[in-house]
């Protein structure tokens, strides 16, 4: 058959049942860890440059991250995978308990470490990292450990993950034997694969290598769509796999299945900065997709756009229900009211700018019929800061504070106005009489009002002075209000 491409509309009604999905996914977990900071001089011990630590994070990686991408969706599972009698298998044990919608079944086995990935990172330069592994096949007794608990949990779930990163947990007896399971109940298996022998995964109904994976897999080129469509279909007849989704990077996804489908899709990246676990999202997207009762095809265009979400943000991140929903919503639509976010997902956003070194500024108003004041301050606060954010008051917010007949725009308006202007990077809509709680839970590094405020008057600037940010009273234009308009148009 003929290659499609993005054949239909996004399925909106499958991502709303994303939520009620439940996946059980096994293999290998680690411990991410990023030590970030600044570089400013050579070390006088050898010609290598010194990292003043300002920071560090830790986060799961590998299936771990799987699982934390399915909570994220709200989604339902359970995880399982081993983990060393260590400081960092605590570690894990802990951030795993901290998923409330996944039961983790980890199993602790010594002397074998828990696997580690550090990662040193300058500004937003990742310089170095230093591993912690041991990449032995598990021993008999764990993988029977961690069979009991598939063959005891499967049953309850829509899909099962196969995260395989080649550290031992997915030996091919485990990998077999779950497989098998998960046949036996009806459940469908997505395997991110390691190696270049795909016929362990034998069973599997899709595989989701990247480019460079299947290439070494089949052990052909993969380069164009029709090479990716040969290899993937080279290794589908060798290992009985029922289908292959291809990630290719810039080029977007490519779904072949065995009945001679084939559908590529277009990346959906807007703004690429860190790569980091990126398969994790789109194999848990598909799978949860999978377990909602959606085709591979309609599971992997969802996948795609959350694909295109995760890699603009740094290190191992997740994408949340609301970020998916929206992104897809506004897929097609112009990318102003794609700025509109909620209280959390905008404090998730700002945290991604903060990552790579980005100044936050913060201001706020009704913004009701904009007119040239407006613009002249917006254009002033987006001067004082590299990414902008305008809290702007609900529609009963500016009723309570202007009167009844006011506004004379809704929010979406007000929201879908804004959003055109290049100035606003993104915009919350607040419903208290002042921006307070919300000046408080996005902490920005500078607060802009207009210059007829008295900086002791600027509601939550002692609040960001206290924190070491600052308050920056913009000119304002004379002769522009809202109000006055309104006054004027009723004389009339």
């Amino acid at each position: 058959m003929d290659p499609k491409s993005d054949p239909k509309p996004l399925p909106k009604p499958l991502v709303e049942r994303l939520q009620d999905a439940s996946v059980f996914t096994l293999g290998d977990i680690m411990l991410d860890r990023y030590v970030s900071g600044t570089v400013d001089r050579i070390s006088p011990e050898a010609p290598i440059t010194v990292l003043h630590i300002s920071r560090e994070k830790v986060m799961l990686g590998g299936v771990g991250n799987v699982a934390a991408n399915i909570a994220a969706l709200n989604g339902r599972g359970h995880l399982a995978a081993t983990i060393g009698e260590d400081g960092a298998g605590e570690e894990v044990r802990r951030l795993s308990n901290a998923l409330s919608s996944i039961e983790a079944g980890l199993v602790a086995q010594a002397p074998r470490p828990t696997t580690i990935k550090t990662r040193f990172v300058a500004g937003t330069q990742q310089m170095m990292r230093a591993d912690v592994e041991d990449t032995r096949d598990v021993e008999g007794d764990v993988g029977e450990q961690l069979l009991g608990i598939v063959n005891g949990n499967i049953k309850k779930h829509g899909a099962l993950v196969l995260s395989d990163y080649g550290k031992g947990v997915l030996s091919l007896d485990v990998v077999s034997a779950a497989i098998k399971a998960a046949n036996k109940a009806g459940v469908p298996v997505v395997v991110d694969p390691k190696g270049a022998d795909y016929s362990r995964y034998q069973g599997a109904d899709v595989i989701t290598p990247n480019k460079k994976e299947l290439a070494e897999a089949s052990n052909m080129t993969t380069e164009t769509d029709a090479e990716v469509v040969k290899a993937a279909r080279h290794i589908m007849d060798k290992t009985s796999i029922k289908c292959v989704l291809a990630t290719r990077s810039a080029d977007g996804m490519s779904v072949i299945d065995a009945s001679g489908d084939v559908v590529h899709m277009k990346a959906q990246a807007l703004d690429v900065f860190d790569v980091s676990g990126a398969g994790d999202t789109v194999v848990a997207v598909l799978a949860l997709g999978l377990a909602a009762g959606g085709s591979v095809v309609e599971a992997a265009q969802i996948a795609n756009v959350a694909a295109g979400i995760v890699v603009a943000k740094t290190g191992t991140a997740t994408v949340s229900l609301s970020e998916l929903s929206h992104s897809l919503h506004h897929r097609d639509l112009d990318q102003a009211e794609a700025k509109a976010l909620g209280a959390d997902d905008a404090q998730s956003r700002i945290e991604q700018w903060r990552e790579r070194g980005l100044k936050i500024g913060f201001t706020n108003g009704c913004f009701d019929l904009l007119h040239p004041g407006h613009i002249s301050l917006l254009s002033e606060a987006r001067g004082q800061c590299d990414r902008l954010v305008v809290g702007l008051n609900s529609d009963a917010s500016v009723a309570r504070l202007k009167g009844s007949d006011r506004p004379i725009q809704v929010e979406a308006a007000r929201t879908a106005v804004l959003g055109a202007l290049s100035d606003v990077d993104a915009i919350v809509v607040f419903s208290d009489d002042t921006p307070l709680n919300l000046i408080e839970a996005l902490r920005p590094d500078v607060l802009i009002k207009g210059a007829d405020y008295a900086k002791k008057d600027v509601v939550g600037g002692d609040v960001v002075e206290a924190y070491g940010g600052r308050v920056h009273l913009a000119k304002i234009e004379a002769g522009h209000s809202t109000t006055g308009t309104v006054k004027r148009l009723k004389d009339k």
